[in-house]
């Protein structure tokens, strides 16, 4: 037997050698080689020109039973010939391709005008940019009547549900399309929307005309960039509140809800949201916008989201946001969404900006876009009083912690990261804390407290990040064109405010797997430490409810049926062979409960005995050991005493 394999591996050598490691077999004489089959045609790219004409669009948002958005849009066209009509694809604030293009449905085009008058035009989809229809535009046609469907999530694994019963969240791009071509900022758009009888709603966009007895609402023609970054949430139960009484330039929060008592915001809750605004001019220095319309669904029903636009942000959060206020999340989630109207909307990363919304966008400086929104969203939420101080401290313990054990920088830099949404396009992460995520969110906004503290130890105490705010996001005061900005830019500001070698600084926290940037907590006057007292409640707001958070014990986060929804790369859970799915079904013999969890990792503490589990993996029963033996550790921080209270400094309101 050992002949014959050492006779087929020498053949094999042979083979080899003839061959050459990946050659294909030799054809014979009469046989043709496969050869690539020539490409489609390209779709046009889009040019700096303007469209001849206006492009009227009628949604119909009405039939909320069935989810279902009705569409008419009526499209000019310039003469006979090829035209190619786009389904947004890379979406602003996605910072990937997710347009949602299955669920257009029913496209059915007509020609308008001339000897074509009510023909019917065939479209034929683009077979590599699917995101493509190809028409012919036949002889005398003035313009392209279009007819389709979105059909919106019913449930919640179809995508986010958008409408329900009670409230809809009208997102331009998924009841658009538009011509390929052009810059989007070259094509005028006048929408209109029907709504259910009664309802209010909150949009930047200016109206026309009121909704009549037809129930449409006309808005003043935009560019189609601006529709798209202009969506609408509307609902049975609304209310509008005036974020800056006198102020500028009109600023408000749209509240939908998914009953009228959810809508009861007291006058203290109020003047936070006010004190916001008041915070980020202070900040800022400039607005850049005409007027700003903060969306917030309380809903349980209506899928979450946090959404920047440049004069309005998409946000979704719990229903008793302000009705049971100490437990409710989301509180920094609209300090974050406004931030972006300075960052990330009018200051933009140059390779990030496109020209329309199917140019495929570049991620790279979204550790600016977005991971210094989430250090200004954090600071603005405490300034302005929505977050507690201790609430904000808690917070970024949290955070450093998270990334003090994210294990998968060994092989992966921060920024790789930025990446992120377009490889894992979102999806859950079996092993999140050696695959990374989108770190460039909370590790960004500890590179931006390692600066804030480092420019105010070498200014001793004279300048900060927020001189950096101002000089980078608060200029041009009043205009809301995008400024797009490169490494070098952010590099030049940041020696501007104080002199020092920022391009190693930054590329050394970007580029390589160094330890978790936590020098801006020791500067601060803070130092990360792990005790067996969780977090306050209220600290944990943005927690599931029942769930249970031993990461930084056993190495694993339950739900509260005992799945387990995060398992931490080689800690005590992952060598016992646990993965993320698995229940726990019993704790040393007892079912499962969180107390019980929690008891049994404090009684292991020194020579107790190991934590014994039963688990399930689909229809597979086990029994396992986990040993450890430290108890429970929860992060906090803790402050270091005769060190400067910078970190404090930076929370506390602007006078």
């Amino acid at each position: 037997m050992k002949s014959a394999v050492l006779s087929l591996a020498a053949a094999l050598a042979a083979g080899t050698a003839l061959m050459g490691p990946l050659a294909s077999p030799p054809a014979r004489a009469d046989e043709a080689l496969p050869q690539p089959y020539p490409p489609a045609a390209p779709i046009p790219e889009p040019q700096d020109t303007a469209y001849p004409g206006t492009i009227r669009l009628q949604v119909d948002a009405t039939d909320t039973e069935r989810r279902i958005f009705w569409v008419k849009e009526t499209v000019p066209v310039k003469g006979a010939g090829p035209l190619t009509l786009l389904y947004p694809k890379w979406l602003p604030g996605n910072h990937s391709p997710t347009g949602a293009i299955d669920k257009l449905a029913g496209l059915i085009i007509h020609a308008k005008g001339g000897a074509a008058d009510g023909q019917r035009v065939e479209w034929q989809r683009d077979p590599v940019e699917v995101y493509g229809f190809h028409v012919d535009v036949p002889k005398g046609a003035t313009a392209l009547e279009l007819e389709f469907q979105f059909v919106s999530p019913t449930a919640d694994n179809q995508g986010r549900v958008v409408m329900t019963p009670d409230m809809t969240n009208v997102q331009w791009n998924a009841v658009a399309l538009y011509p390929a071509g052009y810059f989007t900022r070259r094509i005028p758009v006048e929408a209109s929307v029907k709504l259910p009888d009664g309802w209010g709603f909150g949009t930047a966009l200016d109206v026309a005309k009121e909704a009549g007895k037809d129930g449409v609402t006309t808005f003043k023609p935009v560019p189609f960039e601006t529709l798209v970054d202009s969506p609408m949430f509307a609902g049975r139960y609304f209310r509008r509140l005036d974020l800056d009484p006198g102020g500028r330039s009109p600023m408000h929060l749209n509240i939908v809800a998914d009953r009228p008592d959810l809508l009861e915001a007291t006058p203290d809750q109020i003047a936070l949201h006010r004190n916001l605004v008041v915070q980020a001019d202070k900040l800022f220095g400039a607005r850049h916008y005409d007027h700003y319309e903060m969306l917030l669904a309380l809903s349980d029903k209506l899928g979450h989201i946090g959404l920047e636009h440049h004069r309005s942000s998409e946000n979704g959060t719990t229903p008793t946001y302000f009705t049971d206020w100490n437990k409710s999340a989301g509180h920094e989630l609209l300090s974050h969404e406004y931030t972006h109207s300075w960052n990330g909307k009018y200051r933009r990363p140059a390779d990030l900006w496109t020209p329309n919304f199917n140019v495929p966008m570049r991620d790279s400086g979204l550790w600016v876009y977005e991971g210094q929104t989430q250090f200004w969203g954090w600071v603005l939420a405490a300034r302005s009083g929505l977050t507690t101080r201790q609430q904000a401290l808690d917070g970024l313990a949290s955070v450093a912690a998270t990334l003090d054990t994210r294990v998968g920088r060994a092989w992966r830099d921060l920024d790789d990261t930025t990446n992120g949404p377009v490889v894992a396009m979102r999806r859950p992460a079996p092993w999140i804390s050696w695959q990374r995520a989108e770190d460039y969110y909370t590790e960004g906004q500890l590179v931006w407290l390692d600066a804030d503290s480092l420019i105010r130890e070498r200014s001793g105490g004279k300048r900060s990040l927020d001189d950096f705010a101002k000089a980078f996001f608060g200029m041009q005061d009043g205009s809301y064109v995008p400024a797009t900005y490169t490494f070098d830019d952010v590099v030049k500001t940041l020696n501007q405010v104080e002199p020092y070698d920022w391009a190693t600084f930054l590329r050394q926290r970007l580029d390589t797997h160094q330890s978790a940037p936590l020098d801006g907590l020791a500067r601060g006057g803070y130092k990360l430490v792990y005790t067996d007292q969780p977090l306050s409640e209220a600290s944990r707001a943005n927690e599931a409810p029942g769930s249970l958070n031993l990461t930084y014990s056993l190495g694993f986060a339950l739900d509260k049926a005992g799945a387990l929804t995060s398992v931490q790369w080689n800690g005590p859970a992952f060598k016992a062979g646990l993965t993320v799915g698995t229940t726990v079904v019993a704790v040393n013999g007892v079912a499962y409960d969180a107390d019980r969890m929690k008891a049994a990792v404090t009684g292991a503490k020194g020579d107790g005995p190991a934590v014994e589990l039963i688990v399930k993996n689909g229809d597979r029963y086990r029994t396992l050991g986990i040993d450890y033996h430290d108890g429970l550790r929860y992060p906090h921080l803790e402050r270091v005493e005769g060190t400067p209270a910078r970190l404090d400094d930076l929370l506390s309101p602007r006078s």
